[in-house]
C-alpha cells in the first residue's frame, strides 16, 4: 500500500516530534537509556529521509531553504554507515534543522497531518 504525500508529511512531522522528545534522555545518567534513545532517534531520523525521499517535487521545491538531499543522504548515512554515526551530530541535526523543517511542512498551504 503507498503512502500518499499527506501521510508521508505526517509520518515526517511524527518523527521529527519523536526525535525532539527522546533527546532529552541523551542527558541522563543511566547508559542504558541512553543507549535506547539513540537507536530510537536514528530509527526516527531514518524514517524521516525515507518519507522525505517519497515527498513529490511540488513540496520540496516549495521549500527551498530546506536541504533536501541532505536529508536523504543523512537517512543512506544511518542505514549504511551506521557504525561511524557521531551523536553529537545527531544532535545538531534535532536541534538546528528539525524545527524548520517542522515549520515548513506546518506552514500555511502545506497538506496538514
Amino acid at each position: 500500500m503507498s503512502r500518499g504525500p499527506d501521510q508521508r508529511i505526517s509520518d515526517i512531522l511524527e518523527a521529527i516530534d519523536r526525535c525532539r522528545r527522546y533527546s532529552a534522555a541523551l542527558d541522563d545518567d543511566d547508559a542504558d537509556l541512553i543507549e535506547m534513545a539513540e537507536d530510537a532517534i536514528e530509527r526516527n531520523l531514518q524514517i524521516i529521509g525515507e518519507a522525505a525521499n517519497h515527498l513529490p517535487s511540488e513540496i520540496t521545491d516549495a521549500h527551498p531553504e530546506i536541504a533536501w538531499p541532505q536529508i536523504r543522504g543523512f537517512r543512506n548515512i544511518l542505514v549504511h554507515h551506521y557504525f561511524g554515526v557521531d551523536v553529537d551530530v545527531v544532535r545538531d541535526v534535532i536541534e538546528t534543522h528539525l524545527p524548520p523543517l517542522a515549520e515548513a511542512l506546518r506552514a500555511p498551504g502545506a497538506p496538514r497531518r
